[in-house]
């Protein structure tokens, strides 16, 4: 799936490794269309030199998800990103980050919890199938249309997503 292609696994990570951020973020505006704000311009960046070596990258996600401020976007993004962590920077399986056991599993904020990718993407083609409909109807309009989406295109959107919906969110009435 398009999760899981190699070109959206590598436009998501950093050139030497993953990052959970840039990969949560990057599907709650591509595909989601829910972008996350800006972050706050002092965040401490994470110790590079213990990946893998001193600390799991989850384990200092979870460290810096400790200030409530910075856990307010995070929830959201890392979740999604984590989803994705037994994919290398380039698409590759594994089950390692260093000498630490990937840990891939997630709670959504509306409570539902995955283990695995596999079931990640199967809760989001499940419970967020319309807001995915919602993103690719703006994006193939921005791109019809040549500009981007102003309120007076909301309406339409809404039509083309509703006629998508009933006819099981097939492509076609999108196009």
């Amino acid at each position: 799936g398009v999760l899981t292609h190699a070109s959206v696994l590598t436009v998501s990570s950093y050139p030497s490794r993953t990052s959970v951020v840039l990969r949560g973020k990057y599907l709650l505006d591509n595909v989601l269309g829910s972008p996350a704000p800006a972050p706050p311009p002092d965040v401490p960046p994470l110790d590079e030199a213990s990946f893998g070596t001193k600390k799991s990258l989850r384990q200092q996600m979870e460290a810096h998800r400790q200030n409530a401020i910075c856990a307010s976007c995070h929830n959201r993004m890392d979740t999604l990103g984590f989803g994705l962590e037994n994919y290398d920077a380039i698409g590759r399986w594994r089950t390692e980050d260093g000498k630490f056991p990937i840990e891939a599993g997630g709670t959504f904020p509306d409570g539902k919890s995955f283990t695995t990718p596999a079931e990640m993407k199967t809760l989001l083609r499940g419970t967020m199938l319309k807001d995915f409909t919602r993103c690719l109807t703006e994006k193939m309009m921005i791109y019809a249309l040549g500009r981007g989406i102003e309120s007076y295109d909301r309406l339409p959107v809404r039509e083309i997503v509703l006629k998508s919906a009933a006819d099981s969110h097939k492509f076609q009435p999108i196009v």
